[in-house]
């Protein structure tokens, strides 16, 4: 590899790989670097793409690193796929929340915590792969034990399970956006209202 830095180097490969790198992959990929200078080179190049006006950035998600498009280009982005992104429904949102703050959990537990039949939405669930199948319980029919996936991660953009927002933060923006979406209702009796 005469004349190729290895900043150069990880750059090709964390651009055409389809699913975050892990350092462990960096080394295993790159037997005749250093692991502390493929790590330093990672450092480097999100300090890089940290600082300077681009259309992509370097994040670590999902226990690696991956390049992914600036979110405020996603209109422009949406206008070349001409796709629908995936929307997320109510239950679907409600049924991923309780799975990544419970897991490991069974269907049953789901279904107690939503108080209605789940199996639909972890069905689709599992075939978007944003949840995967962890075992067995050892309790009586053996349910199967769910947990969030690697995929799950990405899509959310998460580094690991402790980047999740904690229950405050969820209800301090839930409080926020209920304020934002009062409006002033006129009161009978005043300014010449009945």
């Amino acid at each position: 590899m005469t004349g190729t830095s290895l900043k150069s180097v990880l750059e090709s490969l964390l651009f055409v790989a389809d699913a975050p790198l892990t350092l462990d992959r960096l080394c295993s990929i790159l037997e005749e670097y250093e692991r502390q200078d493929i790590r330093a080179a990672v450092e480097a190049l999100l300090s890089e793409y940290r600082q300077a006006e681009r259309g992509i950035y370097l994040a670590e998600v999902a226990g690696g690193w991956q390049f992914r498009s600036r979110p405020e280009n996603a209109d422009y982005l949406r206008r070349l796929s001409r796709s629908r992104t995936f929307r997320f429904s109510h239950s679907s949102l409600e049924t991923l929340a309780i799975i990544a703050y419970r897991q490991p959990i069974t269907r049953a537990e789901v279904e107690y915590l939503r108080g209605v039949d789940s199996g639909g939405v972890l069905k689709t669930l599992l075939e978007k792969k944003l949840l995967r199948i962890l075992g067995k319980k050892d309790i009586p029919g053996r349910p199967l034990i769910y947990g969030t996936s690697r995929e799950f991660l990405e899509t959310f953009n998460l580094k690991d399970l402790a980047s999740l927002p904690s229950l405050r933060e969820v209800q301090e923006l839930t409080a926020r956006d209920l304020l934002e979406q009062q409006e002033e209702l006129p009161l009978p009796g005043l300014d010449g209202v009945e």
